[in-house]
């Protein structure tokens, strides 16, 4: 199994940056994509970003060209650095981890963070 444990978030104003980190253990071996996905009060649960072990990286439309998903295998974590910050951006991150490649599918991801809200506002 992998455990997943996530950190990094707070309270930013508008127009801030944060970057969430995650850290994986376990059976890291088996990690073929890892993800980070959002919610928001009253929401469904949203993809944001994954990254592959092949290099593959895919993004939500709201967020690309202002958040961006990094791995560092070293280190076995997973990093989201979100910029330019907007209160739509406001929600619970969690990261997550799948054998599968590239899947948007939330149901697919084998483990879950424990989540790291973020609060964009002024």
């Amino acid at each position: 199994q992998v455990q997943l444990v996530e950190s990094g978030g707070g309270l930013v104003q508008p127009g801030g940056s944060l970057r969430l980190s995650c850290a994986a253990s376990g059976s890291i071996l088996s990690i073929n994509t890892m993800g980070w996905y959002r919610q928001a009060p009253g929401k469904q649960r949203e993809l944001v970003a994954h990254s592959t072990r092949g290099g593959r990286i895919n993004y939500v439309d709201s967020v690309k060209g202002r958040f961006t998903i990094s791995r560092d295998t070293a280190k076995n974590t997973v990093y989201l650095q979100l910029s330019n910050l907007k209160p739509e951006d406001t929600a619970v991150y969690y990261c997550a981890q799948t054998s599968v490649t590239g899947t948007r599918d939330y149901t697919l991801y084998h483990s879950w963070g424990q989540g790291t809200q973020v609060t964009v506002s002024s």
